[in-house]
């Protein structure tokens, strides 16, 4: 993971900006339970009147609460209050409380917040005290009836007595004293239940003032309703930006890494390549890296977003109070477990997936490539039966994977589902005894739905996490993979033009325990034709690859115009050489695109010329397009023997001081061999040639000819004088000519 948030650093404005926008979309999405819980609260059970605190009260009514409060807090409610009159109530006025035509009123002032929070505070008991008193409850009239049965005889025999009338003949000092019992039998009514007896009171004083109560409670819930709508909207907005640079971050994140491998590989040297497998490097270079652009599209939609949600819907669920924040802690504990187990089982089957994708890869890279061999020794069946291995053995791992993981969708279900039961179960209880409302419970469950799916995203995620972590792994893998072959610190300059000298070089490949070449050591001079002959296995191929330093020598010097090779700029060493290796390799394109390939701007007449000299002309003007003439991939449209003459023409047409010519003649005929290397030696006057041969009749006019045998140098000579001084290249020549030819040869 931390790999993965390494890798994101360098996008780090466009991580910032994402983070930001899924803070505003989770506390749009923290906001809708609560706007859920007013609206059932407050706009369906309360009418739609928000506080206990009336804007505007009858005479009558206002003068009974003073009756409940001690001197000082009856001067603060009545300075919050302004007495209104037929006469100076203004048209507003008029209209929204039609009574004040009949009766003075009390309308409340333009007051501040602190002030209207503690006119809130100091109403809501002699607000429900006029409530139970009105006549209007149960239980009320039960109190009421407990008082007055106290009173003494020659009050409770008064007509028609009611608390109300029995507190305002009642002496000041008696008065509190009643207040103070009737304190004591209230105390242990929840707030909440105070606060909606208050509030029923002041909607029943509105129906007194003529107010529309029915356009209040619309008006309200119209309003809260398109707050939400207006959250939804933003909320909305932040998703889709979020997806969208999501999404953007991600898929450049992926070209970065496909530019960054692919630059890797494409530096790494024949040792570094043997590390890994072709079929492995594809599989990074695509699979893996779209495990990761998966992942993180995820990452940023999901797993930072998770956190600001949970620990959002855990602050606001303790804020609510209703002491059932225990529940979150249980449905925590239940997912988190879930998804630890889930995630045990299935994280080694994870680590598997890339290796067998590998598998699969090569298998079938393999079979592709090696089909005519396959049909010529009717392997077919047995190639089938090693892909279905393959390909069951990624089957049943990623089987078992989906089986682990599909259970894990039920079960946080089930989980969520219990949860809700459990919240409803306690949530109940609150309701029914009057500490909570059903609003309340509403956001409530939606707060711990919010919570719960915060981890089953991060859940979801994590089926995907372990297997983006191993390709992560893999990625860096190949990024991290040191260079065995650098370029110079200082490069040297050349001294001489066109030579090529081994000074006492052995060679081994790095997990081989010997050594492949012994002691070389042999010059070619400017302009001559030096030749390699041996054995196959001998070391000729490995020797010339040691020149354009697709190998390191091991031991000794290898020098190219008079300095070593590692000291000389990689580019510069190459640009001096026109290598041809032993299987011709063609790129997709034209005839033309290929051979410029040697030389970006060389001109039609400088292709003809190659052709020419490559003795390629004759098959190419038979082409229905000429030089034009498409290449399929891998160069498929062509023979063995036209592959090999286009990429000896591609490296002529670089024009170097030096040709390497890797068995390059191969799947020549005779005649066209005799007449290739006839115009070589015609055009290319002045560069010096490397050619490593199988055939005697190749090389035998060579300048000089090195004789390998078992990575030693046996003999060195020309063609004659190795026949008279070298018993292997005697054998060799023997074994292709008749003694007849070799003498008439020489």
């Amino acid at each position: 993971m931390v790999r993965i948030i390494k890798h994101l650093c360098k996008y780090w404005y466009s991580v910032l900006i994402v983070i930001a926008l899924l803070f505003v979309q989770a506390a749009c999405d923290l906001s809708l339970p609560e706007y859920t819980s007013r609206i059932v609260n407050t706009g369906i059970q309360e009418g739609g009147i928000e506080d206990n605190t009336p804007e505007a009260i009858t005479k009558e009514s206002f003068e009974d609460i003073l009756l409940f409060l001690n001197e000082k807090d009856s001067k603060f409610v009545q300075n919050q209050y302004e007495v209104v009159s037929k006469k100076d109530a203004t048209e507003e006025q008029l209209e929204s409380y039609p009574t004040v035509e009949k009766q003075d009123i009390y309308v409340l002032k333009n007051i501040s917040k602190e002030n209207h929070e503690k006119l809130n505070q100091l109403l809501q008991k002699p607000l429900t005290y006029l409530l139970l008193f009105s006549g209007d409850t149960e239980e009320g009239a039960k109190i009421e009836k407990q008082i007055i049965s106290k009173l003494p005889e020659q009050l409770s025999s008064i007509p028609d007595l009611t608390v109300m009338k029995l507190l305002e003949m009642m002496p000041k000092e008696q008065r509190q004293e009643m207040m103070k019992q009737l304190n004591q039998k209230m105390k242990d009514m929840p707030d909440t239940m105070l606060e909606q007896s208050a509030i029923q009171f002041v909607k029943t004083e509105y129906q007194r003032l003529g107010m529309d109560t029915d356009r209040i409670q619309t008006n309200y819930i119209f309003v809260s309703g398109l707050k939400m709508l207006g959250l939804a909207l933003i909320s909305m907005f932040a998703t889709v930006m979020v997806g969208f640079l999501g999404s953007r971050i991600a898929a450049r994140l992926a070209r970065d890494l496909r530019n960054q491998v692919f630059k890797k590989v494409v530096d790494f040297s024949e040792s570094e390549m043997k590390q890994f497998s072709t079929a492995s490097l594809i599989t990074r270079s695509t699979n893996d890296i779209q495990q990761v652009q998966m992942l993180l599209v995820f990452l940023l939609r999901t797993i930072f977003y998770a956190p600001i949600i949970a620990i959002g819907g855990v602050v606001k669920v303790l804020a609510t109070g209703t002491g059932m924040a225990w529940v979150i802690a249980v449905a925590v504990m239940a997912i988190a477990t879930l998804v630890i187990v889930l995630f045990a089982i299935a994280m080694p089957k994870f680590k598997r997936v890339q290796k067998l994708i590998d598998r699969l890869n090569l298998v079938t890279r393999e079979i592709l490539t090696g089909l005519p061999v396959i049909r010529a020794f009717a392997k077919e069946k047995q190639e089938e039966a090693r892909f279905d291995k393959a390909n069951k053995d990624l089957k049943n791992n990623q089987l078992f994977i989906i089986r682990v993981m599909a259970t894990m969708m039920p079960l946080m279900m089930f989980t969520m589902n219990a949860i809700a039961v459990l919240i409803v179960w306690e949530a109940a209880k609150g309701i029914d005894s009057g500490v909570m409302q059903v609003g309340d419970m509403m956001a409530f469950i939606q707060y711990t739905m919010q919570i719960i799916m915060s981890f089953l995203m991060i859940s979801i995620v994590s089926i995907m996490l372990p297997r983006a972590i191993v390709s992560i792994g893999r990625i860096d893998e190949v990024l991290k993979t040191p260079f065995t072959i650098l370029n110079p610190k200082q490069k040297k300059e050349t001294t001489e033009v066109g030579t090529v000298e081994f000074k006492d070089v052995s060679f081994r490949y790095p997990d081989s325990d010997g050594y492949m070449l012994h002691h070389i050591n042999f010059k070619a001079n400017k302009g001559e034709t030096v030749a390699f002959i041996g054995s196959t296995g001998s070391g000729k191929s490995t020797l010339i690859n040691l020149i354009p330093r697709f190998f390191e020598a091991t031991k000794g010097e290898v020098l190219v115009d008079g300095v070593n090779v590692k000291d000389l700029d990689q580019k510069d060493l190459r640009d001096k050489i026109g290598y041809v290796p032993q299987t011709g390799v063609l790129f997709s394109g034209t005839i033309a695109s290929n051979l410029r390939y040697g030389k970006e701007d060389a001109s039609d007449k400088e292709i003809q010329e190659a052709l020419d000299i490559a003795q390629a002309s004759e098959f190419v003007s038979k082409l229905p397009k000429g030089t034009e003439n498409p290449i399929s991939q891998g160069g498929t449209n062509v023979s063995g023997g036209q592959k090999q003459r286009l990429s000896i023409a591609r490296a002529v047409i670089k024009k170097p001081e030096i040709y390497i010519f890797d068995d390059s003649f191969s799947a020549l005929d005779f005649k066209t061999d005799a007449a290739l290397r006839k115009a070589l030696r015609e055009k290319t006057k002045g560069s010096t040639m490397l050619i490593v041969a199988q055939r005697i009749s190749t090389i035998m006019n060579a300048d000089k000819i090195v004789v390998l045998d078992d990575g030693n140098v046996v003999g060195t000579g020309t063609h004659q004088e190795l026949l008279k001084s070298c018993d292997v290249y005697r054998e060799i020549a023997l074994s292709q000519l008749s003694k007849e030819e070799l003498d008439y040869e020489g």
